[in-house]
């Protein structure tokens, strides 16, 4: 019980570190390093530093396409950043855990609306480059 509660504490203080840092200039991998990294590694492998002490096993997201009969599950892969698809790791829609980063567009302000869908798209596009299209 210890380690969960730690863990989510520790995700919940790396991720509020940046809230109100600009990620603009970042690639879709440093976004991905920066956010998604101590889960799923920072070759979306699944095996991040964090990844053995979840219940929950981590994916490997290089396989993405694999499994979803070799096409890239692109409008998904949004859905879940962004918190409309709620994978339980992540968190509900108010408190992912990457913080406020991704929920920006509910402030209405269309700079940041704009800023949110492009740190997204480029996620998506590392995420969709590093597919492992060789069948196991």
């Amino acid at each position: 019980m210890r380690y969960p509660l730690l863990l989510t504490f520790m995700l919940c203080l790396v991720s509020r570190t940046g809230f109100t840092a600009d990620y603009s200039t970042y690639s879709g991998a440093e976004l991905f390093k920066r956010f998604c990294a101590a889960c799923h590694g920072t070759e979306a492998k699944g095996d991040g530093p964090v990844a053995s002490s979840l219940s929950t096993p981590v994916p490997d997201l290089s396989l993405l396409s694999q499994r979803n009969q070799g096409q890239f599950p692109t409008a998904r892969i949004i859905q879940i950043i962004d918190g409309r698809t709620i994978i339980n790791p992540h968190g509900n829609r108010l408190m992912p855990v990457w913080g406020d980063e991704f929920l920006r567009s509910e402030a209405g302000d269309p700079v940041a609306e704009r800023e949110t869908a492009d740190m997204i798209q480029k996620i998506v596009e590392f995420l969709r480059s590093i597919q492992n299209t060789t069948r196991k």
